[in-house]
């Protein structure tokens, strides 16, 4: 037989899957437009593009600036650019509170969860909504310095102007790529190719890593187009990639919707096999140790295989540190339901960015903690604005053991919530940053909770007296390692004394931009008098440091690390140099002067 008709058999099936994959697309609107289309395939001219600025910025995981300013602040991604397309520095741009490496070695750095999806490396986040939902066409970012930040652009169904919120809320993503370095720090409109998606939206999101930087990225305004009418395909294609078969993986990729995960999450009917093939022979510890490489999704999908993967992908065994994080479009309260048998001996659990508009109830959280919260350790629940005051009240009666638990940016939880924290003597490391913390609730948890090794106060605008509150630290907190004073407003010589003499196990210590701390006090050398454990010290954008207290430093702080002296003018480059030589381990941030 002629060998021409197999390859008309191999080329007749290649054309059925083609035309299939593409039909599938289409109709769900998720063609991939980075792969699966190229040049050559134009949306029909059906309606006019919209070109719009954010209107608003609501919500965002850090920023540089003061919660009382604008400068250096999220909420400047809103409206016309400011500085684009100059490049440089400027206060007017939108600026996260880090770059590259120097948080991942520092004393108060903590453990990464296992289990994390390679594709998962956002560190930050900011979500503006536009006036008009559209479909996306383009998404134009206009970075001022040191572009190159942004690892992920969403989209979201939720319009966050209407009256009524939508049954299910989803998140697509438009593109994602990991974190790149980019040569020079000259401002550039960053447009990536946005995949196509099938609803309209007017909330963007965008997530950043900013690990591989080597200054501070800023972002000066953020442009949507989109059409109003969904817009359709031509049907000329150039050219269709054999990698857009695997359905799979783009469904893996790309779907944010909850019901994904929790169809994974859910019990199957399993068949009965008459054996499980060499998975008998291995002993059960072996076996929990291959599966404890899968990430969440994957040990569910594996658990719906047999009987016996179904028994080791339910071990408890496999949960005892669980980072939800990455999924955090997908959690709601039926993923919490289902993983609560999974849990029952969870030590670490990280909910951060999880539960947004609705997806997670207060019951649903206190159901899940009442049935896994007794062995927690450590709990994670960065920007998490479901949160109120029965949540930190649950938290503080169901998890006795809790030694470390992050509130980062859960600006949502009302002040008096607080004093709930107190009852939890055992923790260790507390994270507050950007929270409506008050003096009184603050001042019972440094008394009732002297276990304290990590304290962030970053940015924390209620508290009235943080000479009163060193002034307890010291008393109180004799093991603290680790201290941020980010942006405190108030402290001065008299509560730092308090605190040096009463902390001295301290490694680490954040003061950058508190203005009432002056140099001719003798403040920062009485720091590294009594101090000699330091390993990072941050005084960014303090203009009274003076060359005496590098030198003092220099003498005394043997084991410094970091130096952060960024906005500094009073200090002569040739002491800077001078540490450098002595100390050539010491990371030292400044702007040089000629």
């Amino acid at each position: 037989m002629s060998p021409v008709f197999p390859m008309l058999t191999v080329l007749s099936m290649f054309y059925y899957m083609c035309l299939r994959r593409r039909a599938r697309t289409a109709t769900r609107g998720e063609m991939n437009s980075r792969r699966a289309i190229e040049s050559n395939t134009r949306a029909l001219p059906i309606n006019v593009e919209i070109v719009q600025y954010a209107k608003e910025v609501l919500d965002f995981s850090s920023h540089y600036g003061s919660e009382n300013s604008m400068s250096y602040t999220m909420w400047n991604l809103a409206g016309i650019p400011n500085v684009y397309p100059s490049s440089g520095d400027f206060t007017q741009t939108a600026v996260f509170r880090t770059y590259g490496t120097w948080w991942d070695h520092c004393p108060s750095a903590r453990l990464p969860f296992k289990r994390m999806p390679p594709t998962f490396c956002s560190q930050d986040y900011v979500e503006l909504a536009f006036e008009e939902p559209v479909y996306p066409t383009a998404v134009h970012i206009l970075e001022t310095y040191h572009p190159g930040a942004v690892v992920r652009i969403l989209a979201c169904s939720a319009n966050p102007y209407s009256q009524n919120p939508p049954a299910e809320v989803r998140w697509e993503i438009l593109w994602s790529e990991a974190p790149t370095k980019v040569n020079g720090p000259q401002a550039r409109q960053f447009t990536p190719c946005i995949k196509q998606i099938n609803f309209p939206t007017n909330l963007i999101r965008l997530e950043v890593n900013s690990s591989l930087l080597d200054y501070y990225t800023e972002l000066d305004a953020v442009v949507l187009h989109g059409v109003k009418e969904r817009p359709m395909l031509s049907l000329k294609t150039s050219m269709i990639d054999m990698n857009d078969i695997d359905e799979d993986e783009d469904d893996e990729k790309y779907g944010c919707g909850m019901d994904t995960l929790n169809k994974q999450f859910s019990v199957v009917t399993l068949r009965e096999w008459p054996t499980n093939g060499y998975f008998d022979k291995l002993p059960y510890e072996l076996i929990q140790l291959i599966l404890s490489h899968l990430t969440v999704p994957d040990l569910c999908r594996l658990a719906q295989t047999c009987k016996l993967l179904y028994q080791h992908c339910c071990d408890p065994l496999q949960y005892i540190h669980l980072s939800l994080q990455p999924y955090w479009a997908r959690i709601n309260d039926t993923s919490l339901e289902y993983l609560q048998s999974r849990c029952t001996l969870i030590q670490w659990l990280n909910l951060s960015w999880t539960g947004n508009r609705g997806a997670i109830s207060v019951s649903g959280f206190s159901r899940f903690l009442k049935v896994c919260g007794s062995e927690l350790v450590r709990l994670e629940l960065s920007c998490g604005h479901f949160l109120n005051e029965t949540c930190l009240e649950v938290i503080t009666e169901l998890c006795p053991n809790l030694q470390e638990l992050n509130l980062s940016s859960c600006d949502k939880i009302p002040p008096q919530a607080f004093n709930h924290i107190a009852k939890v003597g055992s923790l260790k490391r507390l994270i507050l940053y950007r929270t409506k913390v008050e003096q009184t609730a603050l001042l019972s948890i440094l008394n009732f909770c002297s276990e304290l090794q990590h304290l962030s106060l970053g940015s924390c605008v209620m508290i009235e007296d943080y000479d009163l509150i060193a002034s307890m630290m010291g008393a109180k907190c004799k093991k603290l390692r680790s201290l941020d004073l980010w942006r405190c407003k108030n402290i001065t010589e008299s509560g730092i004394a308090e605190l040096a003499s009463g902390c001295q196990l301290l490694e680490e210590l954040d003061l950058g931009w508190c203005p009432t701390l002056q140099s001719s006090t003798g403040c920062f050398t009485n720091l590294a008098r009594k101090l000699p454990n330091l390993q990072k010290l941050f005084l960014t954008a303090n203009r009274s440091v003076c060359d005496a207290d590098i030198e003092e430093l220099a003498a005394n702080c043997t084991h410094l690390r970091q130096l952060d002296i960024l906005g500094t003018r009073m200090i002569d480059n040739r002491v800077v140099l001078e540490l450098n030589a002595n100390f050539p381990n010491v990371l030292i941030k400044k702007s040089f002067t000629q």
